[in-house]
């Protein structure tokens, strides 16, 4: 396929049919207006590459929604506009620019096979992060764990290192999605469902008092777990937490997963005995890291109450 033997309408209609290469050439297509925009509104400011950046990402997730194919450039370029003037009114920590995307409506058969193509895409080009990177922006972009306080928390790095990660992966994410949108992918459904599963299948052995037997099969012996106030230990503390949760009525609830080849998050809702309903806080996120699929670290973070310093 070439760039300039299609138009915009065309090269739209077929990444709305699930054609990835044909959103990569329109990103490439519009990526100087997408800049020229961002500048114009922002000045020279390092966060041009960002704006951009993320527009390119919302853009894979809602191609879908363009109603009129011949004016993606506008649409892209809305998308922009209106990320940057976010950024002016809240320059310390800007909101995810999905609500920029236009309204979607009641999905077909056929828009959900073609998200589902493009999704597997964004994911099997995010396999090529490295896993610091990859895991900022999961969390920033996939998650509810959406500030880069929060981010900076939960990875245990400073503010100013989880902004230039983004910022890395974000290029760096351009670059793979390009590399690979003729490429064949693995279903990313597939797995966040199975992780998804796990999760649930973990909760339920726990209260069952089979957590020991899950972290024997799934867990590497030397597995590292920082709690979340930062206290750390092996096996002995993660199964000690445990108990000591369940024995105080504490229980937890899967509520959403997102996982990549060896990084899974579950966000979990943490529910406290009735009679001591402010025991523990209200939610409670795992970052699972793994390696030849078992765990070998677990940082469990309670978002809104740990915080960072840069």
């Amino acid at each position: 396929m070439r760039s300039d033997s299609l138009s915009d309408e065309e090269l739209t209609r077929t990444a709305q049919s699930g054609d990835a290469g044909a959103l990569g050439l329109l990103l490439a297509r519009h990526q100087a207006g997408m800049r020229a925009v961002a500048l114009g509104v922002l000045g020279h400011a390092p966060a041009v590459d960002d704006v951009v950046q993320d527009a390119a990402l919302v853009a894979l997730r809602r191609i879908g929604d363009v109603r009129d194919p011949a004016a993606v450039g506008a649409w892209l370029r809305m998308i922009v506009r209106n990320a940057c003037r976010m950024r002016l009114r809240a320059p310390r920590d800007v909101p995810l620019i999905d609500e920029f995307a236009l309204p979607s409506s009641d999905p077909t058969p056929e828009r959900v096979l073609e998200h589902h193509a493009l999704r597997d895409w964004v994911w099997h080009a995010m396999e090529e992060l490295s896993p610091p990177l990859r895991l900022a922006l999961m969390l920033r972009h996939f998650s509810d764990v959406t500030s880069y306080d929060e981010i900076a928390a939960a990875c245990e790095v400073p503010v100013g290192t989880v902004r230039s990660r983004l910022s890395q992966a974000r290029a760096k994410m351009a670059q793979a999605l390009l590399a690979t949108a003729s490429s064949a992918h693995d279903d990313a459904a597939a797995l966040t469902t199975a992780r998804h599963r796990e999760g649930l299948h973990t909760l339920a052995a726990a209260e069952q008092g089979a957590f020991a037997e899950v972290v024997a099969d799934r867990y590497a012996p030397e597995v590292v777990l920082i709690g979340g106030r930062g206290e750390r230990g092996g096996r002995d503390l993660l199964l000690g937490g445990m108990e000591c949760d369940l024995e105080a009525g504490v229980r937890q609830r899967l509520v959403h997963t997102v996982a990549s080849r060896d990084i899974t998050i579950w966000e979990m809702d943490m529910i406290s005995p009735a009679d001591d309903p402010e025991h523990c806080p209200p939610s409670l996120v795992w970052l699972v890291s793994l390696d030849q699929d078992r765990v070998r670290r677990i940082r469990l973070f309670h978002p809104g109450v740990t915080a960072v310093t840069t």
